[in-house]
């Protein structure tokens, strides 16, 4: 996929997913344009000339004074909801004009002035500290034509930057605009990553930025520790209130934890709670772990309905007696395989000759008489194999084959005939 897909393919941050990318339709429904600056600058231009833009197109637009270079980020009838989104009504504000697709000189200007950003913004900080100005400068993002910077600094407090200004004008010859932002704005600009091992949110998808208090951190039992709740910015992290509301609409059907467990052999008060189990840990101690027992929400509901009409359970846990359940195996002779005969036919092989695969040594038991009495019982014989050769006479080996006489020998007239 190209820049014109829905994926992210721009250097930018915050770029939108583009899922109407595959609508042609949708890209006359407005002359509008999402330009994208540096890190999270964006800005809505108004295509009067009818450019044929498209998605990651670099632009010269309209600024005061001069112009400025950016990309160009969405295009069509998504541009509109975005502009609906970030509260950008093009009525009540004079909507800036794109000139042109940016030349190569607009380029090479562009990229003179932004070389200058890192040490304008080492000596703007310098000569912040020498008029004691109670103010951190975090970043400093040049024009495309190289008339004009934007400081972005943070302070706590009011700060009176009139000779600040006249002595910025005076060492970098541009035109000077301050702009203060926040803690979170600035971790946006500068970007990182975060303690789950992603990029920072502000820095990759996140435009606005709403307040984060530590009840979302209880609502959602997480330890109220001060180092691991704070983010880069040295703010509540904002990933908090991602999953609030989820918590919040299921511990509705939850028991108040404020209310304790009487039982008749102790007193139970709530320890934690897993949301996600729908269980609840009951202590016999209010202040820390002891005799800890874990039961359902639904259990804890029936406790305290017992307590209210003065019943005392023997345990918090339900006693149940499971019945055993007895397990009748049947089996069923499908092919005969329960047979303790069906290894005693003898097999034969094609020809009438015995299967001799299982060997020679087979019992074989003799018919009984009918005319003798049953004290004589029938007497296994064992028939010796056809294939075994019988032992010489005297004692030699005991897998030597016989030697065969000569005929001479024995007949002495033979050889004479």
């Amino acid at each position: 996929m190209t820049k014109k897909g829905c994926n992210k393919n721009s250097t930018q941050k915050l770029s939108t997913f583009d899922w109407m990318s595959d609508l042609p339709e949708t890209i006359k429904d407005t002359d509008f344009v999402e330009v994208q600056f540096k890190n999270t600058r964006k800005g809505y231009y108004l295509n009067s000339s009818k450019i044929p833009l498209e998605k990651g197109d670099v632009v010269a637009v309209e600024s005061s004074p001069g112009h400025d270079i950016g990309e160009v980020t969405l295009v069509g009838r998504l541009v509109l909801l975005q502009m609906k989104k970030n509260n950008f009504d093009p009525e009540k504000t004079d909507a800036q004009k794109v000139y042109r697709k940016a030349k190569e000189t607009d380029i090479e200007k562009f990229n003179e002035a932004k070389a200058k950003e890192q040490d304008t913004m080492i000596r703007s900080r310098q000569i912040a500290e020498s008029l004691n100005l109670n103010m951190k400068i975090g970043d400093v993002e040049y024009q495309g034509d190289g008339n004009k910077a934007i400081f972005y600094y943070i302070a706590d407090e009011r700060v009176d930057f009139r000779q600040l200004i006249k002595i910025f004008a005076e060492t970098f010859r541009v035109r000077i605009e301050m702009k203060q932002i926040g803690a979170r704005q600035e971790a946006g600009r500068i970007g990182g990553i975060g303690s789950c091992g992603r990029e920072l949110c502000c820095s990759k998808f996140k435009t606005t930025f709403s307040s984060v208090s530590t009840s979302a951190a209880r609502i959602q039992d997480i330890s109220l520790n001060p180092q691991k709740l704070a983010g880069q910015c040295g703010k509540l992290k904002c990933c908090m209130n991602y999953e609030v509301d989820s918590y919040v609409s299921a511990t509705k059907d939850f028991p108040s934890k404020e209310i304790p467990l009487e039982t008749l052999d102790n007193t139970y008060y709530h320890f934690k709670t897993d949301v996600f189990k729908a269980q609840m840990t009951y202590s016999t101690s209010q202040h820390f772990a002891a005799n800890m027992v874990t039961i359902d929400a639904q259990r804890a509901k029936e406790v305290i309905t017992m307590n209210k009409k003065g019943i005392k359970p023997h345990a918090l846990k339900e006693e149940k007696v499971e019945e055993k359940k007895v397990i009748v195996n049947d089996f069923e002779n499908v092919v005969g395989q329960d047979s303790l005969t069906r290894f005693d036919s003898d097999k034969k092989r094609q020809g009438g000759k015995p299967n001799n695969h299982r060997g020679n040594f087979r019992p074989q038991l003799s018919k009984p008489d009918p005319n003798k009495s049953k004290s004589d019982a029938p007497k296994m014989e064992v028939s010796k194999p056809k294939n075994e050769h019988r032992r010489p006479k005297d004692n030699g080996p005991r897998f030597q084959k016989p030697i065969k006489k000569n005929t001479s020998d024995q007949n002495p007239n033979a050889a004479n005939a």
